[in-house]
């Protein structure tokens, strides 16, 4: 009898300690490199926050640090999640050179149709070729932005050969590969480093997308803008990832590792690439309403000139893939039919 009450008793007891683990509060911290009125931070990542607690009846909520305000650098993002000075990060992937090269096939050149399909397409291609390149994390996300654009501060671009000996900003090597085809002398920086290199002469211009551009205040510190015509496939985009640490994932009780795991995936990146690429229209107006700004649209005759400055990036990629172990045509290909299917 006393061993009957003392086994009911540990099994209440174990009941009691479930149920107490189930109703605590977890706060998970969330690190970003963009500033605090970024959409990145007020939008896309505060709706993510908002939408698992909703769905764990608050007992999973965030705080979002921004502007690294949890230290180190944005190449450092990804490591932070994954060593746990971050739960969870959004960070772009060429930031960490040479670690996402399967991913970055979305990067090349006039890859991109719109972000939203182009980052669903992200996210089955991730899943199918390149899970092994997130095995430290749990991944939440992949998306792209929208179309990037070339800004300059002394002189329009309005054709290739402008380029020449321009010293440009690009976010990425795949994207720094593309502006040295066409003629441009490529600097790699993450883009909170661009207003200061605007201002100071380090570079003649840089590619962003607009949506990012007036919180730089490159509208300010630059006067030309060129961009690709609207519909037409994007010069470039930029891969952005969203790992959770993997210990903290696992910590969780099932029921709440299915609210993350509800709250990841295809849509959460098509989401985010949507959301982003919506932002673009602000983006830009803000660069229609400062007096005595230049935009430019390269005509499609000019764009098929870039595209041919840029056709042996695809040809690189696939040679490394190759070299890797891979079937770089046959990935190349599924890659551009995923953009296609999800842009129907």
């Amino acid at each position: 009898m006393k061993f009957k009450l003392k086994t009911l008793a540990l099994a209440l007891g174990c009941a009691a300690g479930l149920t107490a683990a189930q109703a605590q509060t977890i706060t998970l911290k969330v690190h970003h490199f963009l500033g605090p009125q970024s959409i990145q931070h007020t939008t896309m990542l505060k709706t993510w926050c908002d939408n698992i607690a909703k769905d764990s009846n608050n007992r999973l909520n965030c705080q979002i640090f921004p502007a690294m305000q949890l230290g180190g650098a944005p190449p450092q993002l990804y490591d932070q999640a994954r060593d746990g000075v971050a739960d969870v990060v959004w960070t772009v992937a060429g930031y960490s050179a040479n670690r996402f090269v399967r991913s970055q096939v979305f990067e090349l050149p006039f890859m991109m149709t719109n972000a939203g399909a182009t980052s669903r397409a992200a996210w089955d291609f991730v899943q199918k070729y390149a899970m092994d390149e997130y095995k430290d994390v749990k991944l939440l996300a992949v998306h792209v932005h929208g179309p990037g654009v070339i800004f300059t501060r002394n002189k329009p671009v309005t054709k290739i050969e402008d380029l020449r000996g321009l010293k440009m900003r690009g976010p990425t090597a795949t994207v720094t590969k593309m502006l040295a085809n066409m003629g441009a002398t490529p600097v790699g920086m993450p883009v909170p480093q661009v207003p200061e290199a605007l201002s100071k002469g380090v570079i003649d211009g840089a590619v962003i997308p607009y949506e990012v551009a007036p919180g730089l205040k490159v509208n300010e510190l630059t006067k030309y803008a060129s961009e690709t015509p609207k519909g037409a496939p994007a010069l470039y985009t930029t891969f952005f990832v969203v790992p959770m640490n993997r210990a903290r994932y696992d910590s969780l009780p099932p029921d709440l590792k299915a609210v993350i795991d509800k709250n990841s995936g295809r849509e959460l990146s098509a989401f985010l690439g949507s959301t982003q690429e919506g932002n673009d229209v602000p983006g830009r107006k803000a660069f229609v309403e400062t007096p005595g700004y230049t935009i430019t649209q390269i005509p499609a005759a000019e764009m098929e000139r870039w595209k041919k400055a840029t056709d042996n990036l695809d040809d690189e990629w696939v040679t490394d893939m190759n070299k890797r172990g891979f079937n770089g045509k046959a990935m190349l290909e599924d890659a551009r039919a995923l953009v296609q299917k999800y842009s129907k």
